[in-house]
């Protein structure tokens, strides 16, 4: 069983804003699904090949998003090693993303939640490019993108819907050296 988290905050002020990039993957990733709500998040499961794929999009805001990430770990005994969470990056240039297999949150207040609230670091991640800010951080990442970036974060999320289909087959070492 697969749990793939974007991260993002909810409510409109919010869409297509920089920080909920993870959402926007998730939302194109599985077009005009029916979400469910539990747990803290929005949710939708669907089977691969016979695996369990859960998408989610906690509904704690970025800020507290381990709490529904622990939830769902919890609810249905998923391997943190099963974990793949998608979120926004401003070390990386627009339109660009990264897959890494763990590792500190970097600062970014939604991983820095995953992180406290199952006890490890060791979890997937794809780290979608926002650009660095010219001024005010939280401006920045809850600022919309501009028509250009709109369309750099459109092809990089249909670069990212090739990762998640084949997050869900292959070793993700094989996953890194084919996407990274």
């Amino acid at each position: 069983m697969k749990l793939i988290v974007g991260l993002g905050n909810v409510g409109k002020e919010y869409e297509c804003t920089r920080h909920n990039v993870g959402f926007m993957v998730i939302d194109s990733y599985l077009r005009d699904v029916s979400f469910k709500e539990k747990n803290q998040a929005m949710y939708f499961e669907q089977n691969y090949s016979g695996e369990k794929v859960i998408f989610i999009k906690p509904t704690t805001f970025m800020n507290d998003s381990g709490l529904a990430v622990r939830k769902f770990v919890d609810f249905y005994k998923i391997n943190v090693s099963d974990i793949l969470v998608i979120y926004d990056d401003m070390d990386f240039e627009v339109g660009t993303f990264k897959l890494k297999p763990s590792g500190s949150s970097g600062g970014h207040n939604g991983i820095k939640s995953i992180i406290s609230n199952l006890g490890t670091e060791n979890f997937k991640r794809v780290r979608i490019g926002i650009s660095k800010p010219k001024g005010d951080t939280i401006n920045y990442v809850l600022g919309k993108f501009s028509k250009s970036e709109m369309d750099e974060i459109s092809k990089v999320t249909r670069r990212i819907a090739d990762v998640i289909d084949d997050y869900i087959s292959l070793d993700f070492d094989k996953l890194m050296s084919k996407y990274n």
